[in-house]
């Protein structure tokens, strides 16, 4: 309801600016141009209020309307026009030299601020304006690899919206089967890592009583989920996902029987919030919220993805000079130049030790030229103070998971009393902390091989 009332002021605000913005330009309309860029410099000037957010709705309108070649050129001006003032650089360095006081230093952080950092504040101001402004971002990504000198526009935008959606902002929501259509539509359509395949699956994985979903939401974005995490209460850890998604389970686990909480699957939703954390938030938030529910639950795992596994050993393969892949094992993954091989136990039981070993190696040894991981989802969840459990064979069999993984997939197991150490061990030293398990596959030690991520 204040969401709602927040948005209504703003409407109201920006229409009665709409109405003195309007009769003014009836009598500059000869003088003034209409161009997106001149009303973005208009939108700077300083107006009031309502003159300011009723500018905001329209210049927001208008760029709403244009196609790729104008939008990109509107990208070329926000980077070429809208960014520091030099000649107000030059003045504020020289009163700081003059005077090095915590003034002038100010003076200079002021000064060196982009002018489109202000816009956008100001563009934030109209009905809707932040979603908006997401959007925006999300088609700047689009060219972006193209289109280098355009990244200093993208890094104000991750700027602000890393303080627009600072953790004290966000609402953590569970989803159930009680929750708004609108919400659960788009839970079916962001999910990333494991198709939801219509409203059947769907309620199969939010509404039995083993099962939990939640959601980050923002204010600002009314029904626009963020990220969220499913997860599946169990008696032990899981090494497949079939199970957890299977269609035809008649039997739940009792809540007071459950002692672990497997988060199979984290979807980000908003893809113009790249860049902007929330997955370790949510995770920690919803390991409280369960706990309170459970106080028996002893234990929190994920039930990992490897998405970029099979991409790093086709690469390892074709390297002749490769000394983590031997002749032998070359023979042995021809194996899976077979059609289904999967399917196969004799097949599949000669490839198991030579995938998970080099599994192994995969996780713990071989690096960015940065010193970090090469997988983006063991990035996240070492960083956020998780170990390494267990490497699961032929846990996911999908046609997805074969391509990227060969089927494997990971634990990642969150000790509440070793968080901590964990992330600092991986954030000082780049630690990976795993457990013996995984360690052994590795026997004998392989040399560490930094490689390009």
């Amino acid at each position: 309801m204040n969401t709602s009332f927040f948005g209504e002021l703003l409407q109201s605000i920006s229409d009665r600016g709409r109405a003195l913005l309007d009769r003014g330009r009836r009598v500059d309309a000869a003088t003034h141009s209409e161009s997106l860029v001149e009303l973005c410099e208009d939108l700077l000037s300083g107006r009031g209020e309502a003159s300011g957010a009723a500018l905001a709705r329209e210049i927001l309108g208008r760029y709403s309307e244009l196609t790729v070649g104008p939008r990109i050129a509107f990208f070329e001006a926000l980077a070429q026009r809208f960014g520091t003032d030099p000649a107000r650089m030059e003045k504020a360095i020289a009163a700081w030299k003059a005077k090095p006081v915590d003034e002038t230093a100010a003076g200079v952080h002021a000064a060196s601020e982009p002018r489109r950092q202000e816009l956008f504040r100001r563009l934030n101001l109209a009905p809707g304006g932040t979603g908006l402004l997401v959007r925006m971002r999300e088609q700047l990504l689009d060219v972006l690899g193209k289109r280098a000198d355009l990244s200093p526009v993208d890094d104000d935008f991750v700027h602000l919206f890393s303080s627009w959606f600072n953790r004290g902002f966000l609402v953590l929501r569970r989803i159930d089967w009680s929750t708004p259509a609108i919400v659960l539509e788009k839970i079916i359509r962001y999910e990333a890592v494991h198709e939801i395949r219509g409203w059947d699956d769907l309620r199969r994985r939010i509404d039995p009583p083993d099962r939990r979903c939640f959601a980050f939401f923002h204010p600002a974005l009314i029904d626009e989920p963020l990220i969220f995490v499913e997860v599946a209460l169990e008696r032990e850890i899981p090494g497949a996902i079939a199970p957890i998604l299977a269609s035809g389970r008649q039997e739940f686990v009792p809540l007071e029987k459950a002692r672990v909480a497997v988060f199979y699957s984290i979807s980000n939703c908003q893809r113009g919030l790249a860049g902007v954390s929330f997955g370790n938030f949510l995770i920690k938030q919803v390991v409280e919220e369960i706990s309170r529910e459970l106080p028996k639950l002893s234990t929190f795992v994920t039930l990992s993805p490897t998405p970029n596994f099979a991409r790093w050993l086709t690469r390892e393969l074709k390297n002749e000079h490769s000394n983590v892949i031997n002749d032998g094992d070359r023979v042995t993954l021809s194996l899976m130049e077979r059609p289904h091989w999967w399917t196969d136990p004799e097949i599949f039981s000669k490839l198991q030790d030579p995938l998970q070993r080099l599994a192994a190696y995969y996780y713990l040894r071989a690096k960015t030229s940065a010193g970090l991981p090469v997988d983006a989802v063991a990035r996240f969840h070492l960083g956020n103070g998780a170990r390494l459990e267990r490497i699961n064979w032929l846990a996911d069999t999908s046609d997805k998971a074969i391509a990227q993984a060969c089927g494997l997939m990971v634990n990642y197991l969150y000790d509440l009393d070793d968080i901590e150490k964990n992330h600092e061990a991986f954030a000082e030293g780049r630690t990976v902390v795993a457990s013996n398990n995984v360690q052994r596959l590795l026997r004998p030690p392989l040399e560490l091989v930094p490689i390009a991520g």
